[in-house]
């Protein structure tokens, strides 16, 4: 009997040693599944953290692609003493509207003269102004070209929604400003869209447009002085297709 004895106490032994790697095996493999499954929900975070950026990277405007969409339709008018830009509102086979401001061909037009110059790229076109709205500061000028015209929308953008304004300051055509719409106001009876987008002399008459290429005001004026910054102001295109020209219209 006691010869056994060393071999009982040896498999006891032996029995616990067994038991107590089962238990470290089953603890490390425990470890390891919460290691495997933090990393997957890792990597869930980063998939969708990865699906919102291309999301909201996907309903960005594409700027360049408007401008390029845009400026076919955007002119440079000129007379004896005035420049300023002008937008595509109307074509047909006889020829096209342009929608400008009426004080960039006021001068000529008190003068009794009607015919202007009107540039695209490198070419220059002979326009004839036909219609003019002095309370409104518009004027149509019609050209013999058939020329692209731009979509007009048929309601107010919101505050804050991003505009474009494409024309040509100081005489610099194909100039884009980006801002947004910061409101609407009604200054000496005639009523304007206020915006963000930077514009000199010159931009008048030319489109503001949204992140679709369409037209929804009209560069006219801003407001300077001392520490006055983005206080720019356009026409609401609707008051130009109410009753001045034919306008290519879309819903907003």
């Amino acid at each position: 009997m006691r010869l056994q004895v060393p071999s009982l106490v040896a498999a006891a032994a032996i029995a616990a040693v067994a038991v107590t790697g089962g238990a470290l095996a089953w603890q490390s493999s425990r470890a390891l599944d919460a290691e495997v499954a933090a990393q997957q929900q890792t990597e869930a975070s980063l998939a969708r953290r990865v699906a919102e950026l291309e999301a909201r990277s996907s309903t960005q405007p594409d700027w360049a692609a408007v401008a390029a969409k845009v400026e076919p339709s955007v002119v440079t008018v000129e007379t004896d003493k005035d420049l300023g830009s002008a937008w595509v509102a109307h074509s047909d086979t006889s020829g096209s509207d342009l929608v400008t401001n009426f004080h960039v061909v006021a001068d000529a037009w008190k003068a009794g003269i009607a015919k202007v110059e009107v540039h695209q790229g490198d070419r220059t076109i002979a326009g004839t102004i036909i219609r003019v709205d002095p309370n409104d500061d518009l004027a149509v000028v019609r050209v013999k070209e058939r020329l692209a015209p731009l979509t007009a929308v048929t309601a107010r953008p919101k505050v804050g929604t991003t505009v474009m304004a494409v024309g040509s300051p100081l005489g610099l055509s194909g100039t884009i400003s980006v801002g947004v719409v910061s409101g609407f106001h009604s200054i000496e009876g005639s009523d304007f869209l206020q915006f963000s987008a930077p514009i000199s002399p010159g931009n008048s008459g030319g489109p503001v447009v949204d992140a679709h290429g369409r037209v929804v005001a009209i560069a006219s004026a801003k407001f300077v002085g001392d520490g006055v910054e983005g206080l720019s102001l356009a026409i609401p295109i609707q008051t130009a297709c109410l009753s001045l020209v034919t306008c290519t219209t879309a819903a907003a």
